[in-house]
């Protein structure tokens, strides 16, 4: 047992002795003994490497193979070939990570190597940059070892970029924020701060989502403020924001010059006092609802002053609206205004024309004034009416007043009434007549504000021998009701 202890022991001391000269740094003394390649002119140019590469790139990548930097080959290759080269003269005790050689024919690779010669090592020097570290390898002259002498962590400052589109929107248009022109950033991050500088939005992106789109709900100038942040999360110091305007909507402003009137006479309304604070009105849209809400007219003007005459034939309590939109596309609030519409139930009266009093039938010209009073509208009316009538055919015609009170009955244009009627004597040694009176018309005028007619009138006698055949008059006349 104790024999066996003693050979354990033996062999982890030869393990530890040997681990421990296997990590232990070598010593270069001398170089150009087992060269990988051998330049010629021990001048490493750009050309002179390119026919190296060319020649031995199989060595070479197995070589960075060997020394565990395969994922380097790739960018060395590239770079190489154009790479600035540098002299440099490595001092004793200067380190390397590795190098490649040749020995007996094949690449071979050592680690964690010292120059340790009495004098500086001459070697060319050249960076292969890859991600965020820079590879510095040196070749000594004049042999060809490549050699990885040391790893710098070359982490560039973020360069922040920023694009906001469009430089003008509506409320909640969609906005556009690019920061996809940012550089060596890894995230980023976006404030949105309003005309007051208070902060309203703050979004972060990545390098692989770089874009972000949203909406401002309110008008006015908006500053995007942007960082950049790189890999070990150190923030951009350039300038970095973005502008853009949120339209104000225009303010409408609905007015009318009378917003009370009869029906048949025209009501104007006016939004020509509506503004935009930053444009201008571009076009006008009214609408007229009545009181049931159903949508009766619709009107829209694109010029100014921005006006609508409207006529309406019924009446009623009618809701009008309008809004108005700027040069940008806004589109303002609704105004509302009512418009009372009332139907004119007393009208003025003038009527002339021709009559023919008696059997033997004098001619005169008669003429009459009056009241209209609407009691049912354009079903029922009543007329009362006084005025002239002038003899053309002399003695023992006379001229003399008469005086009307009708009721009319109206089928659309088409009306028949009755009533009674006065007028005095017609011949001096007649007296005054109580009369009935009818009239049939045709209005062949009717724009809700006047009304022109013609019409027939027959006025019969009332009273004891007062016969029609003697007493009678006939008119035929233009009624003009206003």
């Amino acid at each position: 047992m104790k024999g066996k202890k003693i050979v354990f022991i033996l062999i982890g001391a030869l393990i530890l002795f040997s681990l421990s000269s296997f990590a232990e740094t070598k010593k270069l003394k001398r170089i150009g003994l087992y060269t990988l390649v051998r330049i010629k002119g021990e001048v490493p140019t750009a050309e002179v490497m390119k026919i190296l590469l060319d020649k031995y790139t199989g060595d070479i990548k197995y070589g960075f193979d060997l020394a565990g930097y395969g994922e380097l080959f790739l960018p060395f290759l590239e770079q190489i070939k154009t790479a600035s080269f540098k002299e440099k003269l490595l001092p004793p005790g200067d380190k390397l990570m590795w190098m490649l050689f040749r020995s007996r024919g094949r690449v071979k690779v050592v680690e964690d190597l010292e120059w340790a010669g009495k004098a500086p090592l001459p070697v060319f020097s050249f960076i292969v940059k890859k991600d965020y570290k820079h590879y510095e390898l040196v070749m000594p002259r004049p042999c060809g070892n490549i050699s990885l002498r040391k790893v710098e962590e070359v982490i560039p400052d973020a360069i922040c970029a920023i694009k906001v589109s469009p430089a003008k929107a509506n409320i909640n248009d969609p906005i556009s924020v690019d920061m996809s022109g940012s550089q060596h950033a890894k995230t980023m991050e976006v404030e949105i701060f309003d005309s007051s500088s208070t902060k309203i939005s703050t979004k972060k992106l990545t390098s692989d989502s770089p874009k972000w789109q949203t909406s401002l709900s309110k008008p006015g100038d908006y500053t995007f403020k942007a960082k950049a942040f790189n890999v070990k999360g150190k923030s951009s110091e350039n300038p970095c924001d973005a502008k853009t305007h949120i339209n104000f909507p225009p303010l409408c402003k609905l007015e009318c010059v009378s917003c009370e009137e009869y029906i048949g006479s025209p009501i104007t309304f006016d939004a020509s006092g509506s503004t935009d604070p930053d444009g201008e009105v571009r076009k006008t849209e009214f609408e007229i609802a009545d009181e049931a809400g159903n949508i009766i007219d619709k009107f829209t003007d694109t010029e100014m002053p921005f006006a609508w005459e409207k006529v309406f034939e019924k009446s009623g309590v009618y809701a009008v609206t309008a809004i108005v939109t700027d040069d940008f596309g806004a589109i303002s609030d609704p105004a509302r205004i009512e418009a009372v519409v009332k139907e004119k139930s007393v009208y003025f009266l003038i009527e002339a024309g021709p009559l023919l009093a008696r059997g033997s039938h004098g001619l005169y010209g008669a003429g009459r004034i009056g009241l209209v009073l609407k009691i049912v509208s354009n079903k029922f009316d009543f007329v009362l009416s006084g005025g002239g009538a002038v003899a053309f055919n002399g003695e023992p015609w006379k001229s003399f007043f008469m005086a009307n009170a009708l009721f009319n009955l109206h089928a659309g244009p088409v009306f028949i009434g009755a009533g009674a009627g006065l007028t005095t004597k017609v011949k001096e040694n007649r007296n005054a007549d109580g009369e009935l009176v009818g009239n049939v018309g045709f209005d062949f005028l009717n724009n809700y504000k006047s009304i022109g007619s013609i019409f027939f009138e027959a006025r019969a006698p009332i009273g004891k021998g007062r016969n029609f055949s003697k007493h009678h008059k006939l008119m035929f006349g233009f009624r003009y009701i206003f």
